[in-house]
């Protein structure tokens, strides 16, 4: 165990969780996740350091509720985005991500720690002001451990706004979709974060990318950095910048081929997704969406707006020509609905909203133009940092590196994982459930309805999920058989429940 891991681990463990847990049994705990036991990388930041003189640089990009689909690279019929595409096409692009809860605050935190929400206690967008656990260390804490200056920008949108964390530079608001015609921002420079301040007639992604350039262009010696662009758009209320107001009039919408799905009885579909309100202009939600036209044509202008402001980090990047001396990662917290089942949101295990997007470019150790098909998970995101940078990735992480899979292809990365949603009833009245997906089979389990409900598919022959086969006698062993690994794996991811106020 490195310094940096018995700093963050070690000097806590003895501490006992009101459960009587210790954290050292919990973060020791056994993690034998999707059927694999996790090992922590064995290199140290020293060794790294004498072996390679000089640690890349690291850029991640985190969308609001980007799909996988919704990059012309993916093959987006209308939606064009020049400066995503560049980090795929020049890098490796994985075509089977997923979060592991597709909520905004529950899953950025998984992807700042590695772990899971349950190992975490950040379930849902609730309790915004309670910090995660300290003895929890965010991939960031471990880089500048280990010498890098960091950086978070944007949407942060987690436990406290990760605030009680040290930042070289902080300039974040904790909202889930702040104010885009007047936006809040908090400003921080070397721990200390200043009051809450609104900015006037500025697009909030675009104030995001001018102050991250500010900062890029601040002397630090040959201090490398670790800079986070997380953006707010295209959440809801779907707000354009004004460079974006006209595009995409004229064009036409297709409609998905479940949107009237709805009419039918949702045929096979269990009462908790009947009687969720994330749907387009047809019940109370919060949210006004009048129309798929007019929800789709914002949602993609405003992805349209962040490939503006990808494309101004890269060609910063680039005219100081330190481009590939620089990781960059692009991700998103979780996918969207639209216009599927007429739903729009996210939160339901079904595929529009939990596949996201996940691209990495740096040449001096990836190839150009990878594609790769494993199952690449949220919490493979902070390991997958560390790795970059030659930094140790502690056995409590429950993710891996998807660095091995630039170079070369492995069938066994990745067969079968977790899924879990809390947040109910408000605001979507979404109920709680868990499921397991393989690389063919997904089960959804509904564990709190009465009856217990459950969604049964195979992804080969119905990927648009139309068919539940859960029940059907000739699926018997089948859907037994998921029902005990999703009972084994969630058995094998510890639950803090200290983290989690009552």
């Amino acid at each position: 165990m490195t310094n940096i891991e018995q700093q963050n681990v070690v000097g806590t463990a003895e501490k006992e969780s009101p459960n009587g847990t210790t954290r050292r049994d919990f973060l020791q705990g056994s993690l034998a996740v999707a059927g694999t036991v996790l090992t922590a990388t064995v290199v140290s930041p020293i060794a790294s350091a004498e072996a390679k003189p000089k640690r890349p640089n690291l850029v991640f990009f985190f969308g609001e509720g980007q799909r996988a689909d919704a990059l012309s690279i993916a093959g987006h019929p209308i939606l064009k985005t020049p400066n995503h595409d560049r980090i795929g096409r020049e890098g490796v692009r994985f075509r089977n991500a997923f979060c592991t809860n597709a909520l905004c605050a529950p899953a950025r935190a998984v992807a700042l720690t590695g772990m899971y929400s349950r190992s975490t206690g950040a379930l849902s967008n609730e309790h915004p002001n309670v910090p995660l656990p300290s003895d929890i260390p965010l991939f960031t804490d471990l880089l500048r451990e280990a010498g890098y200056e960091v950086a978070i920008l944007g949407k942060v949108h987690v436990r406290n706004g990760v605030e009680e964390r040290y930042w070289d530079y902080y300039f974040g608001h904790n909202n889930p979709a702040n104010d885009y015609a007047n936006p809040l921002f908090k400003e921080g420079r070397k721990g200390k974060i200043e009051p809450e301040k609104r900015y006037h007639n500025i697009y909030p992604d675009d104030l995001t990318v001018d102050r991250a350039l500010a900062w890029l262009e601040e002397d630090r010696g040959d201090k490398p950095f670790c800079l986070l662009v997380w953006f707010v758009a295209p959440h809801e209320p779907f707000f354009r910048p004004r460079r974006h107001l006209d595009l995409y009039n004229g064009v036409p919408i297709p409609k998905p081929a479940t949107f009237d799905d709805d009419l039918k009885g949702y045929p096979g579909k269990p009462k908790s997704f009947v009687e969720g309100e994330n749907k387009i202009g047809t019940t109370s939600s919060h949210v006004a969406c009048g129309s798929l036209e007019g929800m789709a044509k914002n949602y993609y202008a405003g992805l349209v707006a962040v490939d503006d402001n990808i494309g101004r980090v890269l060609d910063y990047l680039e005219k100081k020509n330190i481009l590939d001396d620089t990781a960059i990662v692009h991700g998103s917290d979780h996918g969207y609905f639209l216009g599927e089942w007429r739903l729009f949101d996210k939160r339901l295990m079904h595929e529009p909203s939990i596949r996201v997007p996940l691209m990495v470019r740096y040449p001096k150790r990836i190839p150009a133009g990878t594609v790769r098909d494993e199952m690449v998970l949220d919490t493979d995101l902070a390991p997958t940092f560390l790795d970059l940078a030659g930094v140790s990735i502690p056995a409590h992480m429950q993710g891996k590196s998807v660095l091995p899979l630039a170079t070369h292809a492995n069938p066994n990365f990745r067969k079968e994982w977790l899924y879990e949603y809390y947040e109910y009833p408000n605001p979507e009245n979404v109920a709680v459930h868990r499921g397991i997906r393989t690389e063919r089979y997904k089960l959804i389990h509904y564990y709190k309805d009465e009856p217990e409900a459950f969604e049964l598919y195979d992804l080969k022959t119905d990927p648009q999920e139309t068919q539940n086969l859960f029940g059907k006698p000739e699926h018997t062993n089948l859907q037994q058989h998921l029902r005990d690994r999703l009972r084994e794996l969630q058995a094998a991811v510890p639950e803090r429940r200290d983290a989690t106020p009552a």
